[in-house]
């Protein structure tokens, strides 16, 4: 039997560098593992980031997150899934992710098993963010406007 994983890796609204109001929740229940990136292409939807899967050599630039108690994990987890819009009605306009299992390389070169949120929703003409890096792009996007 797989042992249960109990990290997150984040590459959007929830990474440490966006200040918004959920990362005061990520930082309350997970400790910050290292600076990380998994296999995937990141796209620009305006008010947030989209990632897709990719077996291409492309990286969603993040941070990998364990939860400080396991017995927390899947309360935390649930609340970060009302966050991302996972069990909302499509109708209420709830953001369209899911909650998979990926491959995440750290700075160590090391490898390991963390949850993220994919974009589940076909991505039509919105901008491809080369770098993955979405904290890079908004930095960018400000000092060119």
């Amino acid at each position: 039997m797989q042992e249960p994983v109990h990290q997150i890796f984040v590459y959007g609204s929830l990474r440490s560098g966006f200040q918004a109001p959920a990362f005061e929740y990520i930082s309350r229940y997970f400790v910050l593992v290292s600076d990380a990136r998994v296999k995937g292409h990141l796209y620009d939807l305006g008010e947030f980031p989209a990632a897709l899967p990719t077996d291409d050599e492309a990286y969603l630039i993040g941070e990998l997150y364990r939860i400080k108690n396991e017995e927390d994990f899947y309360w935390a987890m649930e609340q970060l899934d009302a966050y991302e819009g996972i069990h909302s009605d499509p109708e209420d306009g709830a953001f369209p992710y899911k909650r998979e299992l990926a491959t995440v390389y750290t700075t160590a070169n090391e490898t390991t098993t963390a949850w993220i949120y994919w974009y589940n929703e076909p991505i039509m003409n919105q901008p491809l963010i080369p770098s993955g890096d979405m904290l890079e792009y908004m930095r960018q996007k400000k000092n060119q406007g």
